[in-house]
């Protein structure tokens, strides 16, 4: 029994919907989960979600910013949402659903950007970030007894050398400065997470799901960095099959600067 799920940062649902229906269309991942829909819940496009075998679909929106989805083939049950921080961000959305057996809870994160300034000092954007990274370490993978564990989303920091073009250039940049870099990994330590990209994908070749606007050619210059991730409980590793990076969908027309990434797995 085959199970696929696709986490993708859409920076709006509204006006990139096309793509997520050609998406959708093409891959037909049984859970996807999308960050920064940037729409109310009233506003989400489900229907045409739903014209594509996507049912089950729970939100977690805000006007104009963030928001968090899942939609999926599965029912999806026990459905909670976590304010981070405690400033009202729609930044986290989970459910439980059953696969082979299995009861799983599978949690959607958007972690804060962080603006452009490390130092939470001069930089209030920085300090949230930080703040909400640390909260995150109360998050277990095995929180509830019997229930397995599946985290995704865009968590906006590249945690390890690998996960971005250049370490040394990158290490006062936000997203690879070592104070985040070092609290994601111990989110993910205390936690109890396995990374399975990084389980499928050795450690020492160069992984990435984002690149920026800015650059005029990004396939060219290829600067990217794996912001986007997607963990489990221990149990589920031996399941894994693949994890893809659809790396061709930075080229779309008026893409998102995520790109879909999918894990696979089997029983």
């Amino acid at each position: 029994m085959d199970l696929s799920i696709t986490t993708w940062n859409i920076n709006s649902v509204r006006l990139r919907l096309p793509l997520v229906e050609d998406f959708l269309k093409g891959t037909r991942p049984d859970i996807l989960c999308l960050q920064e829909i940037k729409c109310q819940n009233d506003e989400f496009p489900a229907d045409a979600l739903k014209a594509l075998g996507y049912d089950n679909i729970i939100l977690h929106g805000q006007k104009g910013y963030h928001g968090v989805a899942i939609a999926s083939r599965f029912p999806l049950t026990e459905d909670h949402r976590q304010d981070y921080c405690g400033v009202g961000d729609s930044r986290h959305i989970s459910a439980i659903f059953e696969w082979g057996g299995r009861r799983i809870r599978i949690h959607n994160f958007y972690v804060p950007a962080g603006g452009d300034e490390p130092d939470r000092t001069i930089n209030p954007k920085f300090g949230h970030k930080l703040d909400f990274i640390r909260e995150m370490r109360d998050l277990k993978a095995g929180a509830e007894p019997g229930v397995s564990a599946i985290l995704v989303g865009d968590l906006n920091i590249a945690p390890l050398e690998n996960d971005v073009w250049s370490h040394k250039q990158m290490l006062k940049i936000i997203s690879h400065t070592p104070v985040e870099t070092e609290g994601l990994l111990d989110v993910m330590r205390e936690g109890g997470w396995v990374d399975l990209m990084r389980h499928h994908v050795p450690a020492d070749q160069k992984l990435y799901t984002w690149w920026s606007y800015r650059a005029k050619d990004w396939a060219a210059a290829d600067r990217g960095r794996r912001l986007d991730h997607i963990w489990s409980s221990p149990d589920l590793t031996d399941h894994l099959r693949a994890i893809e990076i659809l790396k061709e969908a930075r080229g779309w027309e008026r893409p998102s600067d995520h790109v879909p990434v999918t894990a696979r797995f089997s029983l």
